[in-house]
């Protein structure tokens, strides 16, 4: 459509074809807007063609002028001229307020972000608005429309002043642009500078004296990692903190009191060497790791964000870590086989903390329905068939369960299903067709608690959520993510209870579901299942918490005895063929406790993989956590008697008898 209503302006501009230069004119800005709105794609591939946005509303205005120009007989250039020379200012304006941007954005991209931190005396402010800031192409479209429509005007009326006042309009919005931007480099209006910044973040440390930390990096979708952490971290004694190193991710940690620091550059988090910082904690392993590895005053642990029989539950990478923290002693031996170069001795059981939210087993269900949780993991990186159930089992599997009558269904697909296969993501959007199509078949009572539930949801996000502006950067929003107000994390966790409570008593009973979000978490739905359905993943181990029944598909190839052997997870779980053929007498098992013959197994699997009951998780996490601070002040303590006595004192270095005279050859 662009390209033939360019073409079609070029061609009218010189016949000339008023009509049609009109006609072609107000296509091509039609165009401008389909693009931006809904081919964000088509866009990026015509900036790689140089032939970005700024070259085609060049384009589209000088064909308008030529188009003028040639319209009737007399000398139009006379008259026209100065039209021509306040369109090329408009466009030097332009050019001006993309350079003075750019400053701005400097200005305001400071070499600290911070969340749940008073940062008041950096003179945080609002930011400028997006369209001046960080959206060239849109800044042109709107300022330069009044512009292009003056010019067409005169195109079809042979009246000058239309053009006159178009670019009139377009001249004042951006000086007004300009101006507000130029406003923002003022010393009183600009934030701190990189240095001051720096100083304000040392005097932090050393007025916050943090102990622990949670070190993260990775992408926006795995941001699940380290939020897995957050409520164990913030329940430690001593001074947490959180280390990011994206700046987008700040944003990403879910509703948490810990202070929240993004150090993007090594230099910077270099600082934490002579802050008071003795742990960093690692749910995952990332490229940017080995930076912060450096650092030889800390001491580091690897916690992982999960556990399962799969080769990374022992990365090879485990071993950079001075200690490797597991749930059970599972982990130890699966560590041990693995023979990755991970020591015994810095290997330490802490159970899972995350875990003390599933409750225990409360016998069989006790309604008309039986809820079965059904929760695939992603089909990972290296394309193991045994990896996800979706893509050869999935539908055989809800449809076994669909065809129940007394199965309630909770499908909670991973986040990440489909990012690699795409055969995941299209049997997951039939899975979910499935589910839609057999609720159409079911009808019963509905409860209205519609109210009650966006009551609780307006809480909670007022308590977990930040408001900002679409041109909000990452200053406005460490000025309104200030300091978090006292007894906020205790309101969140009486918010998420009530929210979770009015958000199932909100669902039929009848109804089958299909769980995305955040919201409700997987240790919601472990409490709200009678039966696991899953795959050789995290979610088996941390379900085994609960003590409920589980299974497992066996898409993997093996032999099933060969699939239990491989995978100690799968030991006391029933074992599912791709066929789904064993969902009925599962589904028996689990209504009657008497045909369970797999209860003492998961029994004795849950001390294996998560180790005793007591002392809770949390207790032995803390333990783990202050032997470790120990370890780092000892080592801080050798390291600095090794450097006194290696370094003469100033008393030392002025008396010359305590220097040794040279020696002849």
């Amino acid at each position: 459509m662009l390209a033939a209503a360019f073409a079609a302006q070029a061609v009218a501009a010189f016949l000339p074809d008023v009509p049609l230069l009109i006609a072609a004119t107000a296509a091509s800005v039609a165009g401008e807007g389909v693009l931006h709105r809904w081919q964000r794609g088509m866009a990026t591939v015509f900036a790689k063609s140089h032939a970005d946005i700024t070259v085609r509303h060049v384009l589209r205005d000088l064909l308008l002028v030529a188009g003028l120009l040639r319209v009737g007989e007399q000398d139009r250039e006379a008259v026209y001229g100065p039209i021509v020379a306040a369109l090329l200012l408009f466009y030097a304006l332009h050019c001006a307020i993309q350079a003075v941007s750019v400053l701005v954005r400097r200005t305001r991209t400071l070499p600290v972000v911070t969340r749940n931190i008073d940062a008041s005396a950096l003179r945080l402010s609002t930011a400028p608005p997006a369209l001046l800031l960080r959206r060239p192409g849109h800044r042109l479209l709107v300022f330069g429309l009044p512009a292009t429509f003056g010019l067409a005007a005169t195109a079809a009326t042979d009246v000058p002043a239309a053009a006159v006042g178009g670019l009139a309009v377009s001249l004042v919005l951006a000086l007004l642009g300009l101006g507000e931007l130029l406003l923002r480099l003022l010393p009183s209006r600009r934030p701190a500078g990189e240095q001051e910044v720096l100083d304000w973040f040392d005097a932090w440390l050393a007025e916050y004296r943090p102990t622990v930390g949670l070190y993260f990096s990775g992408g926006a979708s795995s941001a699940y990692q380290a939020n897995m952490w957050l409520e164990p971290l913030a329940g430690l004694d001593g001074r947490p903190v959180i280390v990011l190193r994206e700046r987008f991710m700040v944003q990403k940690i879910a509703a948490t009191d810990v202070p929240i620091v993004c150090l993007p550059k090594v230099t910077t988090l270099m600082r934490l060497e002579h802050s008071t910082l003795q742990v960093l904690i690692h749910p995952s392993n990332s490229g940017k790791t080995s930076q912060v590895l450096r650092i030889p005053t800390l001491k580091h642990t690897f916690v992982n964000h999960g556990e399962s029989d799969k080769l990374s539950s022992c990365n090879p990478y485990a071993k950079a870590y001075d200690e490797v923290w597991v749930a059970g002693p599972a982990a130890r031996e699966r560590y041990a086989l693995a023979e990755v170069g991970v020591d015994d001795r810095e290997v330490r059981e802490i159970g899972r903390p995350q875990l003390e939210a599933v409750r225990p087993y409360a016998g069989p269900p006790q309604g008309p329905y039986t809820t079965v949780l059904y929760a695939p993991t992603w089909e990972g990186w290296d394309g193991n068939p045994g990896n996800t159930s979706v893509i050869e089992a999935g539908e055989n599997l809800v449809r076994a369960l669909l065809a129940d009558p007394g199965v309630r269904l909770l499908y909670k697909p991973h986040p990440l299903t489909g990012s690699v296969d795409p055969r995941a993501g299209a049997a997951d959007q039939r899975m979910r067709e499935l589910i839609r199509a057999a609720n159409r078949t079911r009808s019963g009572a509905r409860t209205d608690t519609g109210g009650q539930l966006a009551r609780c949801t307006e809480e909670l996000d007022r308590l977990t959520t930040t408001d900002f502006r679409t041109s909000a950067d990452s200053v406005e929003r460490m000025l309104l993510q200030s300091a978090p107000p006292r007894g906020r994390a205790r309101a969140v966790e009486r918010a998420t209870a009530a929210w979770e409570a009015a958000y199932w008593a909100s669902l039929p009973e009848w109804e089958h579901q299909i769980v995305t979000g955040t919201r409700p978490a997987l240790y919601a739905c472990f409490n709200r299942a009678d039966l696991l359905v899953s795959d050789v993943s995290s979610v088996v181990s941390d379900f085994l918490a609960s003590g409920k029944p589980y299974a497992v598909a066996n898409t993997s190839g093996l032999a099933e005895e060969a699939f239990r052997e491989a995978f100690p997870t799968v030991r006391a779980a029933t074992v599912l063929t791709p066929d789904a053929a064993g969902v009925p007498g599962l589904l028996d098992a689990v209504r009657h406790p008497e045909k369970d013959g797999l209860a003492e197994a998961r029994a004795e699997l849950k001390r294996h993989l998560l180790g005793p009951d007591e002392p809770s998780s949390q207790e032995r996490f803390n333990e783990a956590v202050q032997v470790l601070c120990a370890a780092a002040r000892e080592h801080r303590a050798r390291m600095a008697e090794r450097l006194a006595a290696e370094i003469p004192g100033p008393r030392q270095a002025e008396d010359p008898s305590a220097v040794t005279p040279p020696q002849p050859a």
